[in-house]
């Protein structure tokens, strides 16, 4: 985990990749979870059998899934001291150019492409690449935004 002593030292980091996360492995239980809470059940996703004749060989995370992990991936990448809060400030782009299969694992990779200063603090742009392991191409790529304001 990349530590910056201040939000000085985070602003003067922009163009910078902030690191990895951890890997985390994707499971079937993860999945229906998230299937119940967002009543999204498309067989792809949560019908074992059916999906291991499918265009992928088992079934797959959902593409909101793996967004909705992004902020635990990214609470291990980097931390700012010093705060007084930071904010999820939202999306610019998201796209998922390939699927996550249940039973792998991902990780995100984080660079900070833009900060600038606003009234109410400083909004940060941050790319983040969720990989899966073993695979070229990356299962996810958010553009997010976050303000953090210093103490």
């Amino acid at each position: 985990m990349r530590s910056f002593a201040s939000l000085a030292e985070f602003v003067a980091a922009k163009g910078e990749s902030l690191g990895c996360s951890d890997w985390h492995t994707i499971t079937q239980a993860q999945v229906n979870a998230f299937a119940d809470a967002t009543g999204d059940h498309q067989w792809i996703h949560v019908d074992t059998e059916r999906a291991a004749s499918g265009p992928f060989g088992g079934t797959i995370a959902h593409g909101y899934l793996t967004l909705s992990l992004l902020p635990v991936l990214q609470m291990e990448i980097f931390a700012i001291e010093g705060l007084t809060m930071g904010i999820n400030y939202g999306l610019d782009r998201v796209r998922f150019p390939s699927p996550v299969p249940v039973g792998s694992s991902i990780r995100a990779e984080a660079t900070l492409t833009d900060v600038r200063e606003t009234p109410l603090g400083w909004l940060a742009s941050i790319r983040l690449r969720v990989e899966v392991q073993g695979q070229q191409k990356a299962a996810c790529v958010a553009d997010t935004l976050g303000l953090y304001v210093g103490s």
